[in-house]
């Protein structure tokens, strides 16, 4: 099948998406809520492009490579904006983010 190609990268977002939902969340809980804004922002942005992304691989789509290049974008934002805050959901978030950057990045190559 066309995915089997693609398997890394779309396990990569389909993982990315999950922390940063998990990360979204969790963000709403700190104290500072106003602080968190961007992070939540961007979390919930990365998660869609990163279902978008992986259900573009696997459908095999004409235009999965121009999609993922934009996640790989977004994913590394996501990703440098969590790197910025303590909060060890944030790491774990930033983690998959750029894991998921690389990946789609590769992809898109």
């Amino acid at each position: 099948m066309e995915f089997e190609k693609y398997k890394s990268c779309i396990e990569a977002c389909n993982v990315c998406a999950a922390y940063c939902d998990s990360c979204a969340t969790a963000c709403l809980q700190e104290d500072d809520v106003k602080m968190m804004a961007e992070c939540i922002r961007l979390d919930r942005q990365c998660a869609e492009i990163c279902r978008l992304a992986a259900s573009f691989m696997a459908q095999g789509s004409e235009y999965a490579k121009q999609l993922c290049r934009l996640c790989a974008d977004l994913c590394k934002a996501c990703g440098d904006e969590c790197s910025k805050h303590e909060a060890e959901h944030c790491k774990a978030c930033a983690n998959a983010c750029h894991r998921c950057a690389d990946e789609c990045a590769a992809m898109a190559a």
